[in-house]
C-alpha cells in the first residue's frame, strides 16, 4: 500500500563557486564519427536550435549540428564526462547532470561548473517555494535531488522518517537506498523520484507519499514517464514495468506474464521478459516505447505489446535511453553499440554522413 509521511524537513542550499571555464571544444573528424563516439550512450536531447546532443557514459558529451560533430569534456568544464541527463532552460542554455553528481551549464560559448564548496547553509524558504517554481530545474543527488532555481542549486534530501531525512542532510554526492536515479515532474506539478532502494515516491511541496506495493520495492527504479492520459509509468530493474493511473498502481510486466522471477537470485537475464526496465517514451500515434537493458525494445498501442530485439534491426537489445525529437522521430541510445534511430518503418544505426 501507499505510504504518506507528512515531512517536517529543512532545506539546504549548497553554497557552489561557479567555475566558468572558456570552451576548448574538439571537432571529431566526421569521416570516422563511430570509432571515435562513446558507444555507451545514456542521454540524447535536441535543443530548440535544432542541434542533437548525445551524452556518453564516459566521453562526455557531443553536438551535432547537422554538419559537425563537437565533442566537450571535463577539459570544457563539464563536471564529469559521464552525460546522465540534458535539459534545457528558458534562456535556451544547456544543462547536463552528470555522474558524481555535478552539474554543468551551457550558455553556448562557455560552461559554467557548480563545484560543492561542501558548506550546506540552511534555506529560511518555505518548502512551497518549490510548488510555485514550475521552470525549476531537478537534478539527480545522493540522497535526495538538486533543483536549480533563482540562480541557486539547493538540496532536497529524501526519506520515509525524519531519521532518513538526517541522515541524508548532509550526503548530496553519498550513494544510498534513497539516491535519485530518475525525476518526473507532473502536469499537476508533483515531482516523481525513482530511487536506488526505496522505491518512487511524488512529492506535492509538502509531503510525500511513497508507493511500494505490487513488488516495486526493491530493484532500482530507472525512469518514470507521464503518458497523454495521464498515467505514471514506472520501470523498475528486475520487477519490470509498473503502472499509476491515480487510483491503483499495477504491475504491468506480472499481468501480461512477462516477468523473469530469477533475476533477483541469479542476476541472468532472460529473453522474451519485461523486467530490466531502463528508459520510457511515447510516439505520436500514442504508442509506449520501453526500453530494456538487456530484451530490446517494447511497444505497447494500449492493446498489444510487441518485442523488438537485433533480429529485427535494432543495434543493441540493451537500451539505456528513449527520445522523442521535433520532428517525431524516435532514436535509442544503446550500452554499447551507438545511437539507433527509427524511421517509422526500420531500425538504423545513426551516423554521420
Amino acid at each position: 500500500m501507499k505510504k504518506k509521511f507528512t515531512l517536517q524537513f529543512l532545506l539546504f542550499a549548497i553554497s557552489f563557486s561557479f567555475s566558468q571555464v572558456k570552451t576548448t571544444s574538439h571537432a571529431v573528424d566526421i569521416a570516422n564519427i563511430i570509432s571515435k563516439m562513446d558507444q555507451n550512450i545514456r542521454s540524447i536531447f535536441q535543443d530548440r536550435n535544432g542541434n542533437y546532443w548525445f551524452g556518453t557514459n564516459a566521453a562526455g558529451v557531443y553536438r551535432y549540428d547537422g554538419v559537425t560533430l563537437t565533442q566537450y569534456t571535463i577539459k570544457d568544464g563539464l563536471a564529469d564526462n559521464q552525460v546522465q541527463s540534458i535539459q534545457e532552460d528558458e534562456m535556451g542554455y544547456l544543462w547536463f547532470g552528470t555522474g558524481l553528481f555535478g552539474v554543468s551549464c551551457y550558455d553556448g560559448k562557455k560552461f559554467t561548473t557548480f563545484t560543492n564548496k561542501e558548506i550546506l547553509l540552511l534555506n529560511k524558504e518555505t518548502d512551497n517555494k518549490l510548488k510555485k517554481e514550475p521552470n525549476s530545474l531537478w537534478f539527480y543527488a545522493g540522497g535526495g535531488a538538486f533543483f536549480y532555481t533563482d540562480n541557486k542549486l539547493t538540496y532536497l534530501p529524501i526519506g520515509k522518517t525524519e531519521d532518513d531525512i538526517k541522515n541524508s542532510q548532509n550526503a548530496p554526492k553519498n550513494l544510498s537506498r534513497f539516491s535519485v536515479y530518475t525525476i518526473l515532474k507532473d502536469r499537476k506539478g508533483n515531482l516523481w523520484f525513482g530511487t536506488q532502494a526505496a522505491e518512487v515516491c511524488r512529492y506535492d511541496g509538502k509531503s510525500f507519499t511513497w508507493f511500494t506495493e505490487k513488488g516495486l520495492a526493491g530493484p532500482a527504479v530507472l525512469c518514470l514517464f507521464e503518458d497523454r492520459k495521464g498515467n505514471i509509468w514506472m520501470g523498475n530493474n528486475g520487477a519490470g514495468l509498473f503502472c499509476y493511473d491515480g487510483k491503483t498502481l499495477t504491475n504491468f510486466t506480472q499481468e501480461k506474464k512477462l516477468d523473469n522471477e530469477n533475476f533477483r537470485v541469479t542476476g541472468e537475464s532472460k529473453p522474451g521478459t519485461l523486467a530490466r526496465i531502463y528508459s520510457i517514451n511515447q510516439d505520436y500515434k500514442g504508442t509506449l516505447w520501453i526500453g530494456t537493458v538487456d530484451t530490446g525494445v517494447w511497444l505497447y498501442d494500449g492493446k498489444t505489446i510487441t518485442n523488438y530485439t537485433t533480429n529485427d534491426g535494432l543495434t543493441s537489445n540493451a537500451i539505456n535511453t528513449i527520445y522523442k525529437d521535433h520532428y517525431e522521430n524516435i532514436w535509442l541510445g544503446t550500452d554499447q553499440d551507438g545511437i539507433c534511430k527509427f524511421n517509422g518503418k526500420t531500425f538504423t544505426k545513426f551516423e554521420v554522413e
